[in-house]
């Protein structure tokens, strides 16, 4: 490693990365060292090399450097581990990139500041550039469209907060003046948060257009600001809920996983999800392999009827019973459970809303992102064996048809097709081969399961025609216990009702053993709690 002079942030440093007068930078500590490996993945991959890191710790310093990486010391000396959402560690990196934007600013260089956790899926500088005028361009939270075209947004219409997780600053004396201001104003008061700040700083003056009507004088009326369009700058909203580039027929420059319900994990599963994550080879040859299938649902559910609440749930448990077969199935065989996509008929947010948000482009049904039904960032954490059982590992619906699977992974493959155990031709002994199914009795037990599988266990990949009604259960009562107690934790809330003081309503993963299971809010704050708790 140089001394740690060499990593300090200099001019000079940002002189010898920019290309053109830009420079791309983002930020982070060492717990989300694999989002900024696929933030620069993705960068390179388009063909970018002006780009620089800052390290919040010399973890993660040290760990970019032998990567490669170009990084630098933000001289924070802050803890290695998550910051979640809105805690005292969230607001000081947010003060922290304050204080960048403060430092880089003066150097004279176009600067494009991103979050990590947004990926690059377009080279964005030929589009910024397309606004010359513009001292700052924002991405915001807007889920309306206001054009339909690659134009900013209209101004006028943003009703949605600018996110400060994408913009491009450009060197101007009004761009300074708001930095400063800015830092001025996160530096007084630690419970600030940084974007409510730059939020309310821009519309302190806010309303006169530029000459060509995108852009809009703000912060001191002298400030060009303009926003950038959510259908291609995307937001959690508009690119995994929406699709709002493919229904418009855009080309999306970036995603940022804001939207979702699952902290860092379930960012990381979002991207996983679109195949947009970097991950290390480990990550697609589990050492005991995979089972998935094909989930089965029939017509009337998905497509028949008024989206509701009830239609919704119906929908939706219908999907989660077969999915806690198919989590108990890869328990016993302790294989890796390849997630089927999952369906929604309604929206889910923070708020109550008539199921969809009006003016939205959401369809319904739409393919739901896990974090809407399941608690990803649970499924993921290590629980005491002596009460939960053994961990069940999980991927992404995607998985097998990410273009990263291994070809010794995508070749080892045991297609299961479940048959009436009555049945002539049902028999496992009839043995398969690579043009013919495995036929497996439904309802099978335990032991029938073990004792097919195992001559199947260097088999890569298992995919099983359908879960409904294709495992018995457990043998012992003390591992279906700790089976229960596991996957009862799996899922999460539906929200919200509208005009409801307590408006979430609770998934249970054991709906169907409740007769007089409805999908309804809790009526009080004694019943407001998960139903295994």
């Amino acid at each position: 490693m140089p001394s740690p002079r060499a990593f300090r942030l200099t001019r000079d440093m940002v002189r010898a990365r920019a290309r053109d007068g830009v420079i791309v930078v983002t930020f982070g500590n060492y717990a989300f060292m694999d989002f900024i490996l696929t933030w620069v993945h993705h960068l390179t991959g388009l063909g970018l090399d002006n780009l620089l890191v800052g390290a919040m710790d010399t973890k993660l310093l040290r760990e970019l450097y032998l990567r490669g990486v170009p990084v630098f010391d933000m001289g924070s000396r802050m803890a290695t581990e998550d910051a979640g959402w809105g805690s005292p560690t969230f607001h000081k990196m947010g003060r922290e990139k304050v204080l960048l934007i403060n430092e880089l600013l003066p150097f004279g260089y176009e600067l494009l500041m991103c979050d990590t956790d947004m990926v690059w899926l377009k080279n964005p500088l030929p589009y910024l550039a397309r606004y010359p005028d513009a001292h700052l361009l924002t991405s915001s939270d807007q889920v309306i469209p206001t054009v339909t075209d690659d134009s900013l947004e209209n101004w006028r219409q943003v009703s949605g907060a600018y996110n400060i997780g994408i913009f491009h600053w450009r060197p101007t004396e009004p761009a300074k003046r708001l930095a400063k201001d800015w830092k001025d104003l996160v530096l007084s008061d630690d419970k600030i948060w940084d974007q409510n700040a730059f939020n309310d700083l821009v519309h302190k003056v806010f309303g006169q257009p530029v000459q060509g009507e995108e852009l809009v004088y703000s912060y001191d009326g002298k400030l060009k600001l303009g926003v950038l369009p959510a259908s291609i700058f995307c937001s959690g909203h508009t690119y995994f809920v929406q699709g709002m580039y493919q229904q418009l027929r855009l080309e999306p420059y970036a995603v940022h996983t804001t939207f979702q319900y699952a902290g860092t994990e379930g960012k990381r599963h979002r991207l996983r999800e679109a195949m947009l994550f970097f991950d290390q080879p480990p990550y697609y040859d589990s050492p005991g392999g995979f089972l998935s299938f094909k989930p089965n649902i029939p017509k009337q559910l998905l497509l028949d009827g008024a989206h509701t609440i009830e239609s919704h749930f119906q929908l939706v448990n219908y999907q989660m019973k077969q999915i806690r077969t198919a989590l108990a199935m890869a328990s016993l065989l302790k294989r890796t459970l390849v997630m089927p996509p999952l369906w929604c008929r309604l929206d889910r947010m923070w708020f109550g809303h008539p199921g969809v948000m009006e003016g939205t482009l959401t369809r319904q049904p739409f393919l739901c992102p896990m974090d809407h039904v399941f608690e990803v960032h649970v499924m993921l954490k290590e629980l005491p064996e002596e009460e939960f059982g053994a961990h069940i590992d999980f991927r992404e619906y995607s998985f097998l048809e990410n273009p990263s699977l291994p070809k010794q992974v995508k070749e080892s493959f045991l297609e299961v097709q479940l048959c009436d155990e009555h049945g002539t031709r049902c028999s496992t002994a009839n043995g398969t081969n690579e043009h013919r199914p495995l036929l497996l009795p439904r309802n099978s037990t335990e032991q029938k399961l073990l004792n097919v599988f195992y001559s199947y266990k260097n088999v890569k990949v298992i995919h099983f025609s359908s879960m409904v009604d294709a495992f018995r259960g457990f043998a012992d009562a003390a591992v279906e216990s700790q089976f229960r107690n596991r996957v009862k934790r799996y899922t999460g809330i539906w929200c919200c009702v509208e005009l409801r003081e307590i408006g979430h309503i609770y998934y249970d993963m054991y709906w169907d053993e409740k007769p007089s299971w409805k999908p309804h809010p809790p009526l009080n704050r004694e019943e407001d709690h998960p139903p295994w708790s």
